[in-house]
């Protein structure tokens, strides 16, 4: 089996930028998407061609890199999944926000073919999966990571390795974007509601980066609203998604996380306006439509 020869499912926005990182590296890479002209951008710009069946037999790691669980399952078990043509021990290293309960059971399904799984959700958005340099959470066992362990070098920065139950990737995954769905949301509010004081929304930036109610959402996504810039690096919709995953993890735990489900009720009304593809940035819209405000770059 080849060290070097890694397959990526998936060449949307994340897994396009994750699978050139995997180029550069030096790794042979093939990429593969239900969209065939992605495919097609990809082999030309240096990524392997061939069927998987044809290359099944080289590959160390297989990367999935799609939207949720249900697309997850679907590539690894679906009519057409790939699972029953990788080799054993291949590793399979799955990188969508999913449930806990969702990558153990994926884990368990995997390793009765005896290939390995590492749980491995990602943070850092679409510009730093171009450079190579994600966060990535994982969990896994030994043998998982030391096969994912190529790939995971060039992808990411820094990989939190998490423990040897599958699982344990998705639960931090969980608490991160609780974090960050709540702060982006707060950052719209804040935002919004200085400019029902006077503050302009690039003073409001300039003065809070460096004052303590700052927070990445807040550096990363304020500069959208400041632009009237919303092309999607993360889509509003997204969240609808993963706050949705987080509330039902707490519900599960009996666990109460109000600030959370405020949260998931302003994406909620972002996407119902009309807003879900824009970047999720966007809710800023729904605070100011509410409050009659104009933000910039508005007609």
């Amino acid at each position: 089996m080849a060290n070097g020869t890694v397959a990526i499912f998936g060449l949307g926005a994340m897994g396009l930028g994750m699978a050139g990182s995997l180029l550069r590296a030096g790794l042979t890479t093939h990429g593969f998407d239900v969209n065939a002209d992605a495919v097609a951008r990809f082999q030309a710009a240096g990524g392997a061609k061939g069927a998987l069946s044809e290359v099944a037999q080289d590959i160390q790691a297989v990367v999935v890199v799609v939207v949720n669980a249900a697309q997850t399952e679907a590539v690894l078990f679906g009519d057409t999944g790939i699972a029953g043509q990788l080799c054993p021990g291949t590793v399979v290293v799955a990188c969508a926000t999913v449930a806990p309960e969702f990558a153990r059971d994926m884990g368990a399904r995997c390793a009765e073919l005896g290939l390995h799984y590492l749980d491995a959700p990602v943070s850092g958005g679409t510009i730093r999966a171009g450079e190579g340099t994600l966060s990535i959470l994982a969990s896994g066992s030994a043998e998982a990571f030391a096969r994912a362990r190529p790939s995971l070098d060039a992808m990411a920065s820094q990989v939190f390795e998490l423990g040897d139950e599958v699982g344990a990737g998705s639960s931090m995954k969980a608490v991160n974007q609780m974090l960050v769905g709540i702060q982006i949301a707060a950052m719209a509010e804040a935002l919004t509601f200085g400019i029902t004081q006077g503050v302009k929304p690039d003073q409001f930036l300039e003065v809070i980066r460096q004052c303590a109610g700052t927070s990445w959402a807040l550096e990363s996504r304020a500069p959208h609203v400041i632009a009237g810039d919303y092309t999607p690096l993360s889509a509003v919709d997204i969240w609808l998604k993963d706050l949705g995953i987080v509330l039902d993890i707490a519900k599960g735990a009996k666990f109460g996380a109000p600030l959370t489900a405020a949260a998931l009720q302003q994406y909620l009304a972002a996407s119902g306006s009309g807003l879900g593809r824009e970047d999720d940035a966007a809710v800023a819209k729904v605070y100011a439509r509410n409050a009659g405000l104009t933000l910039p770059g508005s007609d």
